[in-house]
């Protein structure tokens, strides 16, 4: 089953992805983005986005076949993210993968999108899924997750309210930036001073790993009209360094607790060049080894959809043509719960 080929399409936000892994690679990764579109309104209209996914999908399926040099026929099994996320732009993406496997006579296996993050810093890692910790900052999402094996995950802790990706796209809003206004807060940090401003490290001591990053955006908010003009980049490198202070110490006591020698980090979060520093340096310090997925593969795309439904092909996953859309995220759907 290793040397199946597999065809994904992910459709769960404003990006039309398509990906196929074949002979146990990844063959063709394709993107048709919308930023440009929802930047006109400051972020992602739900209709504006299944829309343009109904547009995208046929030329990107196109576009991906002829990347790999392979043809519908040679598909093994396809697969879609079934959630979490917008519901319309879910179906639409579900529905052409299932069309697909009922046309081909294949199977069809719905993945979880958290699930595809957190396993897609092993996409190149020749011993694939082991046990370790997996952090996944995302723009809606931040998970603390052990995985003992493919399939079998435990949660450690997730976030309470904002998530780290979501705080950095609302303090972005808050110092005027364009959308998305997270990579400008990141690319503004480091022209700034991340020691001028002292701002708060919620829940960094609370003694589990939850994660809190709504009172650090409104520190920001109360921060801004005390300075004119206002110091944007020293603001942005003082909340990156918050931000990314929290995450690195949740995460390497987790590391440490549960004395694994690997940490995954994943998300477009973590495309962030100095969370990628800080963490590289305490993992490098405490002999653990650090597994990133490259950028292209952090933000939403087809390939890591493609790479969860292999491995579940291999473990005997017969595909559910059944299977919904299941918008809200559920973490019980798919973790376990650590014990305390």
């Amino acid at each position: 089953m290793q040397s199946a080929c597999i065809l994904a399409i992910e459709t769960s936000c404003d990006e039309t992805a398509v990906a196929i892994f074949n002979q146990g690679r990844l063959v063709a990764s394709e993107v048709a983005s919308q930023m440009a579109i929802h930047s006109e309104f400051g972020g992602v209209v739900p209709e504006v986005a299944s829309r343009n996914h109904l547009s995208a999908l046929r030329p990107i399926l196109e576009r991906a076949f002829f990347s790999a040099g392979l043809s519908l026929n040679d598909v093994d099994a396809v697969a879609a993210t079934n959630g979490p996320g917008l519901a319309t732009s879910l179906m639409l993406g579900m529905s052409m993968a299932k069309g697909l496997a009922i046309a081909l006579k294949r199977p069809f296996i719905p993945v979880n999108h958290m699930e595809g993050h957190l396993l897609s810093p092993f996409i190149n890692d020749p011993e694939g899924p082991r046990d370790s910790i997996g952090l996944v900052v995302s723009g809606g999402h931040t998970l603390l997750v052990r995985v003992l094996e493919v399939g079998r995950y435990q949660l450690l802790g997730r976030t309470v309210d904002d998530a780290a990706g979501e705080a950095f796209d609302k303090v972005g809003k808050l110092l005027g930036l364009p959308y998305p206004g997270g990579p400008r807060v990141a690319a503004l940090a480091e022209q700034g001073d991340a020691g001028r401003f002292s701002l708060p490290r919620s829940m960094l001591h609370s003694g589990d790993y939850k994660f809190s990053f709504s009172g650090l955006k409104t520190a920001v908010r109360y921060l801004l009209p005390k300075h004119d003009p206002v110091p944007v980049a020293d603001i942005c490198a003082s909340f990156q360094e918050a931000v990314v202070d929290v995450l690195l110490e949740k995460a390497m006591r987790a590391v440490r607790s549960s004395k694994v020698t690997a940490l995954a980090l994943s998300g477009g979060v973590s495309c962030n060049a100095r969370l990628r520093e800080r963490f590289k340096q305490a993992t490098d310090a405490a002999g653990v080894r650090l597994l990133l997925a490259p950028p292209a593969l952090c933000t939403d795309n087809a390939a890591m959809i493609a790479y969860v439904a292999l491995l579940r092909l291999c473990k005997g996953d017969a595909g559910n043509l059944a299977a919904d859309v299941h918008p809200n995220f559920n973490a019980a759907a798919w973790l376990a719960e650590a014990p305390n």
